[in-house]
């Protein structure tokens, strides 16, 4: 079952209105994108996207809703589906929840974790691009290793990267266990209680689906797609992520300099100084929420 991260919190600040239009750019299982439409007059208007192939079959019940318009591809795209329904620049609220779903995660086809034995797949979209076997098969050495240190900050990439092209002359690596093997054999032990392929999984993840490229193409324009008074609500889920949120949050905030004219007012308003993180309760019922953060940022009224 997957649980919707920060619910009560990311509601509070969206602050659904009957007659609203929202955005669920991830709409993985339907969790927010149904608190939202329970919120929702006849008149409001939910546009959902995902690029997973089985998110649109996971919950009939809300496609069959008039309210919601949902579309089968990358929120990096979402511009013009907005545009084209006549609603970029009067959206209310925007939502995107950058975890993976634990259905993705519980479903060892998919090949996202470590703790279920499954084909090395790792795609957002099941049905287009390379798969995390097909990647590892042909990177170069140091490509592996960038991968690694870079979008996994993996401190044992070079290791971890000489093990994997070692192994794959003697045998494809093809399933997820095969190379938590690898990188578990080429991980000193320590007392970390992360099992020693924590950071490769999220690694190859993050550059088989350019995550980061996605999320940096997509900020500006929901951003600007919102309407005065209008929200964007970002919930990340490692520092990289939340990194790129922070400081796109922070310049949007920031006065427009008109040298030498006096400086004009910033464009967008911080509603969130610090992330707001789960409770405890939230961590105990939903561990996988406990690496969650939630920012918020407003275009002025």
């Amino acid at each position: 079952m997957h649980l919707p991260v920060l619910l009560d919190e990311v509601l509070a600040l969206l602050r659904p209105r009957a007659d609203g239009v929202y955005v669920d750019c991830t709409f993985g299982r339907g969790g927010h994108t149904a608190a939202i439409l329970a919120r929702l007059g006849a008149c409001g208007r939910v546009f959902a996207f995902d690029r997973d192939t089985d998110a649109a079959a996971s919950r009939p019940d809300l496609l069959a809703d008039s309210r919601l318009c949902f579309t089968r591809q990358a929120f990096s795209a979402a511009r013009a589906t907005l545009e084209a329904a006549a609603v970029y620049g009067a959206i209310d609220g925007v939502l995107m929840d950058l975890g993976v779903s634990s259905p993705q995660l519980d479903n060892g086809e998919r090949g996202f974790s470590f703790l279920h034995d499954g084909p090395l797949d790792m795609r957002m979209d099941a049905s287009a691009g390379e798969t995390a076997a097909e990647w590892l098969a042909r990177a170069s050495a140091s490509d592996i290793e960038r991968c690694l240190r870079e979008y996994g900050e993996e401190r044992h990439a070079r290791r971890i990267a000489r093990r994997i092209v070692e192994q794959r002359t003697q045998a494809p690596i093809d399933t997820t266990h095969k190379l938590a093997g690898i990188v578990a054999s080429a991980v000193p032990r320590s007392g970390e209680r992360l099992h020693p392929a924590t950071r490769t999984f999220q690694a190859l993840r993050i550059r088989i689906n350019d995550e980061l490229g996605e999320l940096t193409r997509a900020l500006p324009d929901l951003r600007d797609g919102l309407a005065p008074a209008g929200r964007l609500c970002v919930i990340s889920f490692h520092s990289l992520e939340d990194r790129i949120v922070k400081r796109f949050f922070r310049d949007s905030a920031k006065p427009i300099d008109r040298f030498p004219q006096p400086s004009l007012p910033a464009p967008f308003t911080l509603v969130t100084r610090k992330s707001i993180v789960p409770t405890d309760g939230e961590c105990a019922a939903n561990p996988r929420a406990r690496s969650a953060h939630l920012r918020c940022l407003e275009r002025p009224a």
